[in-house]
């Protein structure tokens, strides 16, 4: 009997083993074709997203294979294939709750990105990162990220499919974020946008995603049923593309509608569904709301044990993972329950930390808005100009064409005709291009202003973080003068010399606040300067000052000055010396080389071309001069900006 047991057993032992070969042998050609995969990708090492995307997409949910691939490519010096692989464990990372370990994941895919100089990759990375912190809740930084995306895609002349991809992910969590600071028309706006991406490429999951903000917009302005009919289409979708973690949002957002409209039955059928695959997921982002949905609704059937139960268990994941939405909705429910069971104390806790954490994140949340609104007025006035000019040139067209026709027509009548018609044509061109030179100055001049406006705006953020109320009343009321000073002055192509001080040294007041007033700035100017009398064109010395105070004096830690000395050497020229004992422009440049975004500066060269077209009226010329200064050791001291302005006496108005 035992030796019958014995032989049962190596027979059992046998089959095993047979099956584990048999397992190996079915597993061995698909990690093989990885690995000859992974080995010609890092031999050929293309730089394009496309490729690494259409070989790599069906297995980056698989973390030991991105993991080998990141270990491969890091070997071979493959700077674009371990970038790839970073942001795809990131995406994992995320997508298990496990955030730091994914912005680290994320920050180090950028890094590499910025290394081989890939936009693609690079604008993959910073999506990425603004998608985890705006799952943290952490608003001023993803709307940071995503608009460094945004901004850095567009820079492509003709942007890949992979790029137009990115550009609706950025477009899309910026309607999140404006639709957490409850701008529900332009989250509408970029959501659409991207929605009209995503149809082009015909990406199910992009539309999946946006059809589901879309909902939350409606349902945030009261349309119930729209906000529903959305989240069925996102399910349908999410669906298409078997997305279980889709479908568990889908089902969380419509669990809520059919609370909302009293339909507590098709309700617990729905988030009961969302919940257990949740758990299956182990996606703590979202088991969190919707353990807390589930307690509103037992709330609601007046199930209070099994509504604290839920409720408790989804402030404990929120506290966990710091989940600051679904912290302040557990502690509002929870405040509910407890004032219907008669625990006043306890509701009256709740309710104080609801209102708290609610306000901290307002704040904060108010603060940005207002921010990216300056952000969102410089991109449209500048969008507004170009459309300006296009309309301006497309006119020229059309006249020019109907001379032309005129001219064909003239062929058949006297020379003197002919010569009339050649007259007038040439009278026509040259108004045209006198209303073109005036146009454009005018768009130099306007171009000014957004940037101007936005600068002086980030001067006083910081008391309104502070919340220091004295003081931003006080530099609000600088601010409001300054305002009316810019916009006098956009609407003149010139202003005396004394306006010009003036509004130069109120936008100096508000700039140094930033700079804990440790900028000293003064102006000499000479006997023999009567600056009520001398024009020169608006706002032209703010550049200059500027770049003093940005590129030459932001990296000093003390003795930062800066001197603006006006004299009156020739009787035709007023000269304007603007000189600051900053870091000079050589170590300017190298610290702008290592920033993230490099922006190359217009404001110097739009001044040229300003003063180069006030110049015009006069006989003699602008000269304009930028000399580096040295010490007796020769250490940068600073820059020093010779401006020679031609001028032009007026008379002034007497009593």
């Amino acid at each position: 009997m035992q030796a019958r047991k014995l032989i049962s057993l190596k027979y059992l032992k046998l089959i095993i083993l047979l099956l584990l070969v048999n397992s190996l042998h079915a597993q061995q050609p698909e990690v093989t074709n990885f690995n000859v995969q992974v080995k010609s990708i890092t031999e050929k090492k293309p730089n394009s997203y496309q490729e690494l995307y259409s070989l790599f997409d069906a297995v980056s949910n698989d973390t030991l294979k991105m993991h080998y691939l990141s270990k491969k490519s890091k070997a071979a010096n493959y700077l674009e294939g371990e970038s790839y692989a970073l942001n795809m464990l990131g995406i994992y990372y995320r997508n298990t709750s496990k955030y730091d370990k994914a912005i680290e994941l994320h920050k180090q895919a950028q890094e590499l990105a910025i290394k081989s100089n890939n936009v693609e990759l690079q604008v993959i990375s910073l999506n990425m990162l603004g998608v985890v912190n705006r799952r943290l809740d952490l608003i001023r930084y993803a709307l940071d990220f995503h608009k460094q995306a945004l901004d850095l895609a567009e820079t492509e002349k003709n942007p890949s499919i992979n790029l137009k991809r990115s550009i609706a992910v950025s477009r899309n969590s910026m309607g999140n974020i404006y639709l957490a600071l409850k701008q529900y028309d332009l989250a509408l706006m970029q959501f659409n946008q991207s929605l009209k991406i995503e149809k082009y490429l015909d990406n199910k999951l992009g539309l999946a995603i946006n059809y589901q903000n879309i909902g939350y917009v409606k349902e945030s302005k009261g349309l119930l049923e729209d906000a529903l009919e959305d989240y069925k289409t996102s399910l349908n979708f999410n669906n298409q593309i078997n997305s279980n973690i889709g479908r568990v949002i889908c089902n969380n957002s419509i669990g809520v509608i059919y609370i909302k409209q009293e339909k507590l039955k098709e309700a617990q059928t729905t988030l009961t569904t969302a919940l257990k695959k949740a758990l299956e997921l182990n996606d703590q982002y979202h088991i969190a709301p919707v353990y807390i949905n589930l307690g509103w609704l037992q709330l609601k059937q007046n199930r209070y044990e099994a509504s604290e139960n839920s409720l408790k268990k989804g402030l404990q994941k929120s506290n966990d993972y710091n989940l600051v939405s679904s912290k302040i909705d557990a502690y509002k429910y929870l405040s509910e329950l407890y004032e219907l069971k008669g625990d006043y104390k306890k509701s009256n806790e709740y309710y104080k930390a609801h209102v708290a954490l609610d306000q901290t994140v307002t704040n904060e949340r108010n603060l940005q808005y207002v921010n990216d609104l300056v952000i969102k007025y410089e991109s449209e006035k500048k969008s507004n100009q170009i459309k300006e000019l296009a309309s301006e040139n497309e006119i020229v067209k059309l006249r020019l064409a109907q001379n032309k026709r005129i001219l064909l027509l003239s062929v058949f009548g006297a020379l003197l005709t002919l010569g009339i018609l050649y007259v007038l044509n040439r009278q026509k061109s040259l108004k045209s291009e006198k209303q073109i030179i005036m146009l454009e100055q005018d768009m130099l001049r306007n171009q000014m202003n957004p940037h101007f406006i936005f600068n002086t705006l980030n001067s006083i953020k910081l008391y309104i973080i502070n919340n220091e109320k004295e003081n931003a009343v006080y530099y609000l009321n600088k601010f409001s003068k300054l305002i009316r000073k810019i916009l006098v002055a956009s609407t003149e192509k010139e202003i005396s010399l004394a306006e010009e001080i003036e509004t130069m040294t109120l936008y100096m007041n508000i700039e140094n606040i930033r700079f804990d007033n440790e900028i000293q700035y003064k102006i000499e100017i000479d006997k023999n300067v009567n600056a009520e009398i001398i024009k020169v064109p608006s706002l032209i010395l703010q550049p200059f000052l500027e770049n003093a105070l940005w590129h030459g004096l932001s990296s000093k830690t003390k003795n930062k000055e800066i001197h603006v000395h006006i004299e009156k050497p020739k009787h035709n020229a007023v000269s304007i010396y603007i000189t600051d004992n900053g870091i000079g422009r050589v170590a300017s440049e190298k610290i702008n080389k290592q920033k993230t975004l490099k922006r190359k500066s217009v404001g110097i060269s739009i001044t040229k071309e300003r003063l180069d077209n006030f110049s015009k009226q006069f006989t003699n010329d602008y000269k304009l001069e930028i000399i580096d200064l040295y010490d007796a050791n020769n250490l940068a001291s600073g820059t020093k900006v010779i401006i020679e302005i031609p001028t032009q006496e007026i008379k002034l108005r007497t009593a």
